[in-house]
């Protein structure tokens, strides 16, 4: 039997205010989506935000990381989502967080848990579905990254990579759409599904950009060793230019940046698409809001060039918020949308 406190599948005020601290955009999103939606994406993005600040945390050693991440797998796929045996496990890991908010988000696993148990079996399927992708992903990070600076080999695994972690969720939003919102779109649901993905895979690719320098001082470099190579460039040269503030050296990888910037900026005006083809205003606006601040970002990132990997590239708050009102200003039409996306991609103002 369902517990009464969460008979209603719609988040409740304390989930709202885990997401709003653990991501501000997509807080923004999630209030904007219909009704039917909100639920299970934020049973989705509040469990995958879990399992991810267990692959971040570099404090606890790799195996207990490991540990720990299948620890959650098995609640997330278990029928009752019991956590009672890791409950010491999780208030010491808890503990080791700096970040009051993904303190509290590990402290409320357990009600993340019962999120994701009240919904419908149909939606608890979706979510299952996607999160075993992205826990995979984190999973290998985890392996992968455990002793000193690694580096993935080739494109492909960081295209596969971008999928696992961050297209997949394009597909789950989809699928979601197609059961609660019958007719939601003026293209196919196959269509979506591969737009979707895309746009997904932007914007991970946008966070790898963006978060280049701290990855490698971190002993993590996504920008694959073939490519690298290419430039006469290993990922140790390259961390050690960008802690050293070597720029001539950080400057050789410039075609490869400006590579992945055209990239990125092609999948996020692929998410564009998704967004303009949806028929529900806020769905429209909720689901374009991360490609319009992720094209600013990418605006930034190519004014500052790879020097930015020694900085944190960030779209300042306020702009945020005159966007939000520009566009509900303009009732959030695929006119609208794509204006911004145009203005909000122009090399800022020098």
């Amino acid at each position: 039997m369902k517990n009464s406190a969460f008979s209603d599948p719609t988040p409740m005020q304390s989930d709202l205010t885990l997401l709003r601290g653990v991501s501000r955009s997509f807080y923004l999103s999630i209030r904007l989506l219909p009704r039917a939606l909100r639920a299970p994406i934020a049973a989705g993005y509040l469990l995958a935000r879990a399992t991810d600040t267990v692959a971040d945390t570099t404090d606890l050693p790799q195996t207990e990381r490991l540990a720990l991440l299948h620890t959650l797998l098995s609640a997330i796929e278990s029928p009752t989502g019991d956590l009672s045996d890791a409950a010491a496990q999780l208030a010491a890991f808890a503990r080791l967080q700096t970040d009051p908010y993904e303190q509290a988000l590990m402290r409320a696993l357990p009600q993340c848990l019962r999120l994701l148990q009240n919904l419908s079996a149909a939606d608890q399927a979706s979510v299952r579905w996607v999160l075993r992708p992205i826990a995979q992903g984190q999973i290998k990070d985890v392996e992968r990254f455990g002793h000193g600076l690694q580096a993935l080999n080739t494109e492909q695994e960081l295209t596969d990579y971008t999928w696992q972690v961050a297209g997949c969720v394009g597909e789950f939003w989809t699928e979601l759409c197609e059961r609660h919102l019958p007719g939601f779109a003026t293209l196919t649901p196959a269509s979506m599904r591969l737009t979707g993905s895309r746009y997904g895979m932007g914007l991970q690719r946008l966070n790898i950009l963006r978060d280049a320098g701290a990855d490698l001082a971190a002993g993590r470099c996504y920008l694959p060793q073939d490519r690298l190579a290419l430039l006469g460039l290993s990922p140790a040269q390259l961390a050690q230019a960008v802690a050293a503030g070597d720029g001539v050296t950080v400057a050789r990888v410039k075609p490869l940046y400006n590579a992945y910037l055209d990239l990125t900026q092609a999948q996020l005006l692929d998410g564009l698409h998704y967004s303009c083809a949806l028929q529900s205003r806020r769905l429209r606006v909720a689901s374009a809001l991360p490609a319009l601040i992720g094209t600013r970002t990418l605006a930034l990132l190519r004014q500052a060039g790879p020097p930015a990997w020694q900085q944190r590239i960030k779209v300042p708050r306020h702009e945020i918020r005159a966007l939000l009102w520009r566009l509900m200003w303009r009732g959030g039409s695929p006119v609208a949308l794509a204006q911004e996306f145009g203005r909000l991609s122009a090399p800022p103002a020098t």
